[in-house]
């Protein structure tokens, strides 16, 4: 499916709308601008794709808010070329945003179904799915660690630790915590052992879960 003038043109229009309701990074709405959120959202909803709404996926899941998405990759304060991992990829839309802000992305999704859909979708849009990983991503990926940010994309019951232990000196992890709605917190370590944590308000994502899903 093709990116039009018109889609364009709607994509500038929501990215005008995101800056209206948050002070975001110039960097972050430019990524937002990027990115043709329609090639992401399921057939049918193309038409919803840039209003400021989540909107549902494949596997009962959903495709969070732009808001949300631009909240996340502002509140991980990363730079270009920086390691980031992100929990959750779902359709992958907020992947290709972490790449269009040129960082260096690994994704893990759980759901067999989602992790083929995204390759898929970044493929289409125009962005590189090797750093996709299909796994739990409670574990997160040790082998590549330590990242700079960890995004987590759906509500963890507890801040969970094997990620933190993944956050280099200095490095920040934004996760939606709590039951049935969240908290999103920002954690930055601080030390080997050190760890800050800062509250950015109540949310609402799809649980994370343990385990894979064929």
């Amino acid at each position: 499916m093709p990116d039009t003038l018109r889609q364009k043109g709607q994509r500038r229009l929501l990215t005008e709308e995101l800056a209206r309701k948050f002070g975001f990074h110039p960097e972050v709405l430019k990524a937002m601008d990027l990115v043709p959120r329609h090639l992401f959202v399921d057939k049918g909803l193309e038409h919803l794709a840039y209003k400021d709404k989540p909107l549902p996926i494949a596997a009962r899941q959903t495709i969070s808010q732009p808001y949300t998405v631009a909240m996340q990759t502002h509140l991980l304060d990363c730079r270009k070329r920086d390691k980031v991992l992100e929990i959750g990829t779902g359709c992958g839309y907020q992947a290709a945003v972490l790449l269009a802000m040129g960082y260096y992305v690994y994704s893990i999704e759980r759901i067999r179904e989602l992790y083929i859909q995204a390759q898929k979708n970044l493929v289409a849009s125009g962005f590189d799915p090797s750093g996709l990983f299909y796994g739990d991503g409670f574990s997160g990926l040790p082998q590549f660690a330590p990242f700079k940010g960890i995004l987590v994309a759906c509500g963890a019951p507890d801040i969970p630790s094997k990620l933190k232990e993944q956050l280099d000196i200095g490095g920040k992890m934004v996760v939606p915590v709590g039951h049935p709605q969240q908290r999103m917190l920002r954690i930055t370590r601080t030390g080997e052992k050190e760890y800050l944590t800062e509250d950015f308000g109540p949310y609402r994502f799809v649980p994370m879960l343990e385990g894979t899903q064929n």
